[in-house]
Parts: C-alpha cells; structure tokens; sequence
C-alpha cells in the first residue's frame, strides 16, 4: 500500500489504473448464475396431454352406482314427461276423464255444467237456491225414483212431500237419476222441476237445485220448503 502524499491525502487508487494496464491484476470472471429449479413464479405449466388422458385420469377412483342406490322417478315425474314426449297423452287422459264423467258422475262441479238446474219461488233471492246448493241447509230426508215409471213416481213424489211438510222438514232430497239413456231430455230429472214449479207443491217450496256429487250430482235435485203454504196474496209479484 502507498502511503500519503507530501500533501496528506491518502489515494489507494490513484495507481490502479496503470496497473489494470500493465494487467499486473487479473481479474476473476463473473459467471452468470443458474436460474433456480424451484420457480416461484405465477407462470402456469402447460399440460400437452389429451382431454381424454385427462378426463381418465381424473375419473379413476369413481365408482359406478349399484341398481339398488338409482332413485326412481315419481309417478308424477313420470307423467309429465311422458305427456312431453307422446302429443297424444292429454287427449288420453281427457277421454278418460270423460268416460269417468258419464259413467259416474265425477270429476266435474255440477254447478259449472249444463246438466245444473235450480228454481226459486217469487220473491226470492236466487242466492237461497246456490246456498241450498252448497250445502247451507242440513238434509232431514229423501227418495229415490230410480226404477220408477212416470205415474209410479210422480205419486211417490207426493206422497214423500206430504209427508215431509207434515213432519215440519225443510230440506229433503229427491233422487230422480241424469236421464243418460233418455233419448231425447231425462224423463224424470224433467218430470220433478215440473212437479216441483207447479200446483200444489210450489206454494211450499221456497227452491231448488241440483245437489252435490256427495248427494247424487246432476242425478239429484235439493229442495227447500216452507214451514207454511204460501197464500195466493204472497205469491204474486210486488
């Protein structure tokens, strides 16, 4: 090392120059440093395999579901789809329905049908008839005319009425049947509206209307009576 100059300063590198010249130092050469095996960057290895290979791979330990553990499909479920899959599904269902309506009466409200019928006496709200219709008064008695020609069950009917206003009941049931294999209009369900809007029965009936499918559907006729005949004064209009 050089010591000082006469002026006191200290330059240790005030000759390196001329010596890196002269090539009195060899320097060591710098080698660039191998990148690192583990890569910590973001950068994503590409996978060249195929989708198959992959999919396979991925689905190896999967097992296939028994028989026995399959859910099966409601029956509902099943209907839908195959009212989806076959156009001719609700025209089959309906015919059905149809059949089951002629046959027995169901599957219909009687009041939303042509087959609905009800009368009220003058005066007389028609709400009293669809009261008596839904059920609002409490049947006490009834008749059945099936099997009945016109004159056996027209005095069936009135003797049945007379003994019923003799008793003091106000809520009877007749049943008279739909008149289905009538060829023309039902002989008897007519017969009994007639009977019941004519002498001497309508000064004691106050309405009527079909009944329920519970009591006979179409098939079957409410009537409501009087505790009183009606005189001829109260049965003329105001």
């Amino acid at each position: 090392m050089k010591s000082p100059d006469s002026s006191g300063n200290f330059k240790p590198f005030k000759d390196l120059k001329a010596l890196l010249e002269k090539k009195a130092i060899e320097l060591k050469s710098v080698s660039k440093s191998k990148p690192n095996k583990f890569n910590t960057s973001d950068e994503k290895k590409v996978d060249l395999r195929s989708d198959r290979i992959i999919f396979q791979e991925a689905m190896a330990d999967v097992k296939k579901i028994s028989k026995s553990n399959h859910a099966v499909p409601s029956q509902t479920a099943n209907n839908h789809t195959n009212s989806k899959k076959n156009p001719s599904y609700d025209e089959h269902e309906s015919v059905v329905q149809l059949k089951e309506l002629i046959k027995n009466g169901t599957g219909f409200i009687v009041s939303l049908t042509p087959e609905y019928v009800e009368g009220t006496a003058n005066n007389v709200s028609p709400e009293v008839a669809r009261r008596l219709h839904n059920g609002y008064f409490s049947i006490q008695a009834h008749i059945d005319l099936h099997g009945l020609g016109a004159n056996d069950a027209h005095q069936a009917f009135d003797r049945f009425l007379n003994k019923s206003v003799m008793a003091g009941k106000r809520a009877v049931l007749i049943i008279h049947g739909r008149g289905l294999s009538s060829p023309h209009e039902p002989i008897l369900k007519t017969k009994v509206y007639k009977w019941l809007s004519a002498a001497p029965w309508h000064k004691w009936v106050i309405a009527f209307s079909s009944a329920r499918l519970c009591d006979g559907g179409a098939g079957a006729t409410y009537v409501l009576l009087r505790p009183k005949p009606l005189t001829k004064r109260f049965r003329k209009k105001d």
